[in-house]
């Protein structure tokens, strides 16, 4: 199996490295320093349970180097999407499966607008891993899960194949003919999470810790919910409990992605995520209070600092 990581950082990065310590055949499309800490000391998986080191590492910031491959890694943050999109189209051939894996829950229709649906795999990833420093993923906690189909029934041979290596690497894997209830179900919680943490500049354990703070972090996820029910969407079974019963004396200080990149001075995905949920839910008639706060005060955020 030939495989691109189109986005390199704490997703694409991680299972990259794990199928490349499988002696498959893995290609990490990076860029600035991180692209030159791989080409200069390989990429580095800091993980406490079974950490890893990928050198000499195949490693590229052009894609027509690379040529068509079985699968495609899409894991851009969703602000670079639509460039990487444009920049990927050397990697896509006849059989070539792209694996959506990015937050938000509109990505596979810019795939699918781009090369046809029967070449996109939908995907939800659960996972706490991030560029620890150029060349370096810090994966945090335990296992990561991930849920994915196809959006046409041609690509469930690959879906299937996919599957196969992702068990291999130990992701507990699920593939389905129905990932949308997946898709909404991370939604719930992620863009809650996501929200909150950046506006208290926390991250989950402390949020979490304080009974205001959860009860906000419980409203932002009924609003989602209840978007996704106007949608017609069936969430997952417990979709909503996904933090009862959470104790932070005994969770490490885990931080949202998006937490990470604006302390990092970064663009946030804000957009996708709690913008996205204030644009469905006016659509749909349904308020979204706390999504629409956290949208308009994060906002000036949403490129970098502001200015």
């Amino acid at each position: 199996m030939k495989i691109a990581i189109m986005g390199s950082g704490g997703v694409g990065g991680y299972l990259g490295a794990r199928f490349a310590a499988q002696d498959l055949d893995v290609t990490f499309v990076a860029r600035g320093a991180h692209l030159a800490a791989m080409k200069a000391n390989g990429l580095r998986l800091a993980d406490k349970a079974n950490p890893v080191t990928i050198n000499p590492v195949n490693a590229t910031d052009d894609p027509a180097s690379i040529g068509p491959v079985d699968v495609v890694i899409f894991s851009v943050k969703v602000y670079d999407a639509m460039d990487a999109i444009t920049a990927m189209k050397p990697l896509i051939g006849p059989n070539t499966v792209v694996l959506d894996v990015l937050n938000g829950v509109e990505s596979h229709t810019w795939l699918a607008e781009a090369f046809g649906a029967a070449h996109v795999l939908r995907g939800s990833i659960y996972i706490s891993s991030h560029i620890a420093e150029p060349g370096v993923i810090a994966h945090e906690t335990p296992g990561v899960r991930l849920t994915f189909g196809p959006l046409d029934p041609a690509a469930r041979p690959a879906a299937d194949a996919l599957h196969d290596a992702l068990l291999a690497i130990d992701v507990t894997s699920v593939v389905t003919n129905d990932v949308e209830s997946a898709i909404w179900s991370k939604m719930v919680m992620l863009t809650a999470l996501s929200g909150v943490c950046c506006l208290s500049r926390l991250p989950i354990s402390d949020v979490l810790a304080a009974p205001e703070g959860a009860a906000v972090v419980r409203r932002a996820m009924e609003e989602v919910a209840a978007v996704a029910a106007a949608r017609k969407i069936t969430l997952e079974p417990g979709a909503l409990k996904a933090v009862q019963g959470f104790d932070p004396a005994n969770v490490p200080p885990i931080k949202p992605s998006m937490l990470v990149d604006l302390e990092r001075g970064k663009p946030l995905e804000l957009e996708w995520l709690s913008g996205a949920i204030s644009r469905f839910g006016q659509a749909a008639g349904v308020a979204t209070p706390t999504h629409d706060t956290v949208w308009g005060a994060l906002k000036p955020w949403s490129m970098g600092p502001p200015h």
